[in-house]
C-alpha cells in the first residue's frame, strides 16, 4: 500500500501565477471585452413583473397557501417563525425560500503555458439587474441539470459528474447560501482541473484567476455563484510575492499564507464557534404561508405593512442561452441596497479580518461566520435600536483612505430580484477586545480559508468578500 500526500504543494504556487497573470494568457483584455459585447447581446432577456396568481406552472396550495412548483420540484416559498432567546428581536415570522435540492456550482480549470485558466460563462438570471453575469462553469439545480423543466442538457456538467474522467479536484465543499432568505439552502461548491482538450462553446471564455479577480471591481459583473467558488480556491500567498515590506498587500499575503501566526489559535476559534452555536437558542418553525402575521398577500405580491424587508413577487422571464428560453417563478425582491463589509486590520504584519458569528433563521448550524457588517441600515429605522449593528457606523464614516475595495455587486439572480449589495473591505485601527464583543474575533485569512474547506462555516457574504480579499493579491497600489 503506497500513502497519498496530504495536498498537492504545487497548487498553491500554481495559483499564485494565475493571480498575478492579469494581462491573460488565452483571452487578452481587448479579446475579453469583444466576447463580453457579443455575450451580452446574445444572452438578452426581458423580465416583467407579474401577479403571483398568474405565474404558468406554479400553484397556491389551498390549505397553507405556499406557492409550489406544479412538479414538486425546483422550490417552494412557505412561512417561518422564528424565536431568538435574549436577541434583540426575539420573535418574527417572514416567508422563507424552500429548496432542499443541492445544486451544483463548479468552475474547470486548465492549464495553458504553464498558466491556470478559469472556464467562466456569460449568464442570464431573471433577478440580475443588467442581464448578463461572468457565472462559473457549470451553475445548476438538481432540477436543472436532471432537465425537469424539459430543457437542453447543461453544458461541461460531465467534468463534475462522472467519476470516471482523468481530474483533479482542486476544492469539493458543500456550503449555505442566504440564511435569511433560504431554509438550509446547500450548493456544491467545486473546482476541478483537467489536462484533456475541452471544446470551447458559445457563451464561454478562458480566463485566468487574476483576470476574473479584476473583473470583480467592477459593479454587477462577477454573480454571486462564480464569487463563493472563487473563494473556496486554495490559495496561500505562496509566490505572490516576497512577503517582506509592511504595505497592505504584504500583510495579507502572510495572513494568508498562515505561517506567521493570529491574534487566536484556529483551536480557540473553534472552540469560540463551537460555544456560540451550543449556548445560541434559536427556535424555527416551518408554518403556512398563508397565516403569516403580519405579512399580507395583496396585488399579486407578499409584502410585510412597513414597506421594509423585502417582498415576494411573480416574474415573466424570455432570456437567451438559457436550457429554457421562457419561464415564470416567484422571487424575493429586496428593499434596498445592503451593506457587506470586513473591517481589517493590521497585526504585527499579519492582515486581520473582523469575522461575526451571526445567526440566521435558515442556517442548517444555527451560527455562521459572516463579515464584520451585514445588513440594510434602512431596516433599522423599524427595528429596535439595540438591533442596530455593531461596527456600522465605523463603515459608514469610513475615509476613502481606510477603502481598500469597494463594489456593489448583485446577489444571487435564480432567486431574488435586482438584490444588491456594496461590498467594502475598510482598514481600521480599532481595537475588538474579546470579552466587550463576544460575538466578534479577528482572525487571519489562513483560519478563514482553512474553515472554507468544510461545509457551514462562513456564509455566503463572507465568502464574496474573501473573493475581493483575494483579488488584492495582485494589485501594486496597496500602500
Amino acid at each position: 500500500m503506497v500513502l497519498s500526500p496530504a495536498g498537492n504543494s504545487t497548487t498553491p504556487r500554481r495559483l499564485a501565477e494565475s493571480v498575478l497573470a492579469v494581462a491573460g494568457e488565452v483571452t487578452s483584455t481587448e479579446q475579453f471585452d469583444a466576447w463580453w459585447t457579443g455575450c451580452r447581446r446574445w444572452n438578452e432577456a426581458v423580465v416583467r413583473k407579474a401577479p403571483l396568481e398568474e405565474l404558468d406552472g406554479w400553484l397556491t396550495d389551498r390549505s397553507t397557501g405556499n406557492i409550489v412548483h406544479r412538479t414538486g420540484k425546483f422550490f417552494s416559498v412557505e412561512g417561518l417563525e422564528v424565536e431568538v432567546a435574549g436577541g434583540p428581536v426575539q420573535r418574527w415570522s417572514q416567508p422563507i425560500i424552500n429548496q432542499p435540492e443541492v445544486g451544483l456550482l463548479g468552475i474547470l480549470i486548465k492549464d495553458f503555458g504553464g498558466i491556470l485558466h478559469c472556464l467562466m460563462q456569460a449568464k442570464v438570471e431573471p433577478g440580475n439587474p443588467n442581464g448578463a453575469q461572468i457565472a462559473p462553469t457549470v451553475q445548476a439545480t438538481r432540477s436543472n441539470y436532471t432537465r425537469v423543466h424539459q430543457g437542453k442538457a447543461v453544458p461541461y456538467l460531465e467534468y463534475f459528474r462522472d467519476r470516471g474522467r482523468t481530474r483533479r479536484v482542486l476544492a469539493d465543499v458543500r456550503q449555505s447560501e442566504q440564511g435569511a432568505w433560504f431554509h438550509h439552502k446547500r450548493n456544491r461548491n467545486t473546482i476541478v482541473e483537467v489536462e484533456e482538450d475541452v471544446k470551447l462553446l458559445d457563451g464561454f471564455c478562458w480566463l485566468t484567476v487574476g483576470q476574473v479577480h479584476q473583473l470583480l471591481a467592477v459593479d454587477d459583473l462577477v454573480n454571486m455563484d462564480a464569487r463563493t467558488v472563487l473563494s473556496c480556491l486554495p490559495l496561500s500567498g505562496d509566490g505572490v510575492s516576497s512577503g517582506q515590506g509592511e504595505d497592505f498587500r504584504s500583510c495579507l499575503e502572510r495572513s494568508c499564507a498562515g505561517e506567521h501566526g493570529g491574534l487566536h489559535t484556529t483551536g480557540e476559534i473553534l472552540n469560540w464557534i463551537t460555544e456560540i452555536r451550543t449556548t445560541t437558542d434559536v427556535g424555527v418553525e416551518r408554518v403556512p404561508l398563508n397565516g403569516l402575521v403580519p405579512w399580507s398577500r395583496e396585488a399579486g405580491e407578499i409584502a410585510h405593512p412597513s414597506g421594509r424587508f423585502f417582498r415576494v413577487v411573480g416574474v415573466d422571464v424570455r432570456a437567451g442561452g438559457r436550457e429554457v428560453g421562457n419561464w415564470m417563478q416567484p422571487m424575493i425582491e429586496p428593499i434596498g441596497t445592503g451593506l457587506v463589509a470586513f473591517l481589517v486590520k493590521r497585526v504585527d504584519g499579519v492582515l486581520h479580518v473582523l469575522m461575526h458569528a451571526r445567526v440566521e433563521p435558515g442556517y442548517l448550524d444555527i451560527v455562521e461566520l459572516a463579515p464584520t457588517v451585514q445588513c440594510t441600515p434602512e431596516n433599522y429605522d423599524v427595528l429596535p435600536s439595540a438591533a442596530r449593528p455593531e461596527f456600522l457606523d465605523e463603515v459608514l464614516r469610513a475615509s476613502a483612505g481606510q477603502i481598500r475595495f469597494e463594489a456593489v455587486l448583485a446577489e444571487e439572480g435564480g432567486r431574488f430580484f435586482r438584490a444588491r449589495n456594496r461590498y467594502l473591505l475598510v482598514e481600521t485601527d480599532l481595537a475588538v477586545p474579546p470579552d466587550a464583543f463576544p460575538r466578534h474575533r479577528w482572525m487571519t485569512m489562513s483560519q478563514i480559508t482553512g474553515l472554507l474547506r468544510h461545509s457551514h462555516y462562513v456564509n455566503i457574504q463572507a465568502r464574496s468578500l474573501v473573493a475581493c480579499l483575494h483579488s488584492l493579491l495582485a494589485r501594486a497600489d496597496t500602500r
